[in-house]
């Protein structure tokens, strides 16, 4: 077959293939358009998802009626000032989006640039399909109506109206996140989803993700090498089943990174269960010159010189805004709900059993029938001869003013009952004891873990590009007590293990670690099982529940939480303590 030159319609749909791949990205593309435009305000329509309908009006800074076509021709831009393309700082600079989405819908056009008369340009499905006079504001509006009408093979392949809507709603979302200081509002077949206005950038996370964040987050805002982070991130009681609710952004531009995405998982590895993922958008701001972000067609991944700092700068600023974070948790507040009170003193009829504490108020029934609670001497021996199920210490003390208060009791032998000033905190010991155990062994890690030597060293086979890696983080895994060493082109030398794995299998750790020094720069495997051998040994070596603990041992275990690192959470990501607030207990009461 002999090599052609493909017509201008196909070269468009061929583009559109990698630019618009469904209303989603179309969306996107029009958004950034309008943001590079100067917008303050963004309104975006959508309808049945943005299969029959796409709009975005801006109060930008508009196009002539000359700009208008040159905007609708592939390979034209006002994002790139010169040749230097590595140096673009807009959202994007592609010139095949509006061409692209003109070949496969109808796409309309209104703009006026400020004192000037507005213009309408149509295209429908690459073809011109008129153009003129229009009355509009200041600004750019953009419709785009029956995507992939006329490609019925694209139009099949897209998801239900219900699915495209979501994928739209998480591109807006990522852009208000990106620009705090413009307005968002965002309309669903007529249904007001969404509105947003100038504000921070933690109160617009809050505002578009849950604003339970703006209590359970905490702020990261860290310099280190000419790399800045900003951001809110969740406490780790305060997590989701799913990583939907993670947004990261480069430069302000929404990316998708892995090296970000392992960074994020990385800081919260010995603080929730693999199953549990935080809550956070984080904000990464890196000279232009350090990374690179060309690599994705549709800018959704980067590049950057230095990916161990940068790496480093997240897991470290997190896990030092986590540690000045302290013994909060996300669920240190507890709402009571009003209850429609019965007493057992006035109901006779009250289920008895073995099981029923409140049947022990109550002597046996007499002979007569009458019931024991008839009288008053009959209640005063009722309760005198019950027997209380846990232990009370007289509140007798004034209240110092200690975060968790002081200990006046122990339920069940299990939970702490504390007096603070602003209310009543209940801590579960054993999960308490057992975070403070772990963070006690992590700290004692600080001059490395301790090596067992093999007694014959083990020889593994790999690729040799996964040996490569290993022997290139030897130091590293060195620093984690596991020693290897390269033995050959496709085998790595293992010498000694990690003292707390025990008779460990070291091919297999081997290979986990290589694959995730092909993922993410470092050799996380190690360090999970390390974490979850500390885990382990925290969890059989602390305080059990169902031990009788003395006011003095409660109060110590009160003190250390409030001076422990990330003491609000258990080493399985689940509150330590809650409290309930005076104004809650006289609810309770109906004192309110």
């Amino acid at each position: 077959m002999s090599i052609r030159l493909l017509p201008s319609e196909l070269v468009n749909r061929i583009a559109a293939g990698e630019v618009v791949e469904r209303p989603a990205s179309a969306l996107k593309e029009l958004l950034e358009n309008a943001l590079d435009a100067g917008a303050g305000s963004v309104a975006v329509r959508l309808s049945a998802g943005g299969l029959d309908l796409v709009e975005v009006s801006d109060d930008g800074s508009g196009m002539a009626p000359g700009e208008m076509h040159l905007a609708l021709q592939r390979h034209a831009t006002s994002k790139l000032p010169d040749d230097r393309i590595e140096s673009v700082v807009s959202f994007g600079f592609r010139g095949e989006a509006l061409p692209s989405i003109a070949s496969v819908a109808r796409l309309t056009i209104d703009s006026r640039v400020g004192d000037g008369e507005g213009w309408r340009v149509a295209v429908d499905h690459g073809a011109a399909a008129g153009e003129g006079p229009a009355a509009c504001p200041p600004g750019t509006r953009v419709r785009v109506e029956g995507l992939f009408d006329k490609v019925p093979v694209r139009r099949k392949f897209l998801r239900s109206p219900r699915a495209e809507y979501a994928a739209c709603l998480d591109v807006v979302r990522r852009l208000a996140m990106a620009r705090p200081d413009v307005a968002f509002t965002f309309d669903h077949d007529g249904r007001r989803v969404l509105t947003v206005q100038p504000s921070d950038a933690p109160s617009r996370v809050a505002a578009l993700l849950d604003a339970q964040l703006a209590q359970h987050g905490i702020g990261i805002d860290l310099i280190r090498d000419g790399l800045r982070l900003t951001g809110v991130a969740s406490l780790p009681t305060f997590n989701r089943g799913m990583a939907d609710h993670q947004y990261l952004f480069v430069n302000r531009r929404p990316v998708k990174d892995r090296l970000l995405v392992g960074a994020l998982r990385a800081a919260y590895r010995d603080l929730l269960p693999r199953d549990r993922h935080p809550v956070a958008a984080l904000f990464l701001e890196v000279p232009g010159e350090e990374v690179d972000i060309n690599v994705h067609p549709a800018k959704t991944e980067v590049r950057f010189r230095d990916p161990s700092a940068v790496r480093g700068l997240i897991i470290g600023g997190l896990r030092n805004a986590l540690d000045e974070a302290g013994h909060r948790s996300a669920a240190r507040t507890q709402f009571a709900q009003p209850v429609a009170w019965t007493s057992d003193l006035t109901h006779p009829s009250h289920p008895r059993g073995s099981g029923d504490p409140a049947s022990t108020f109550f002597p046996p029934q007499r002979g007569s029938g009458t019931p024991a609670f008839a009288g008053v001497t009959e209640q005063k021996l009722a309760f005198s001869s019950y027997q209380p199920q846990a232990r009370a210490e007289a509140a007798t003390a004034p209240v110092p003013t200690y975060p968790l208060g002081v200990a006046r009791g122990q339920v069940a032998a299990t939970y702490i009952v504390a007096e603070a000033e602003d209310g009543l905190v209940i801590v579960d010991q054993h999960a308490a004891h057992e975070r403070l155990v772990l963070e006690r062994m992590k700290a004692g890690q600080g001059d490395g873990v301790a090596t067992q030597a093999l007694l014959i060293a083990e020889v593994v086979e790999l690729d040799e590009v996964d040996c490569d890696r290993l022997e290139g983080a030897a130091d590293e895994l060195a620093g984690l007590g596991l020693e290897i060493e390269r033995f050959g082109p496709t085998a790595m030398l293992v010498r000694a293990t990690p003292a707390p794995l025990g008779n460990t299998e070291v091919a297999p750790l081997l290979a986990d670690l290589a694959a995730e020094l092909t993922e993410l720069g470092t050799a996380l495997a190690l360090k999970d099982r390390l974490d979850h051998v500390a885990a382990t040994i925290a969890c059989h070596g602390s305080v059990r529940a169902g031990r009788i603990l003395s006011v003095a041992e409660m109060n110590a275990l009160l003190r250390e939480m409030e001076v422990t690192p990330r003491s609000g959470q258990c080493n399985h990501g689940r509150p330590t303590w809650v409290k309930l607030a005076h104004a809650d207990i006289e609810k309770l009461f109906g004192r309110r």
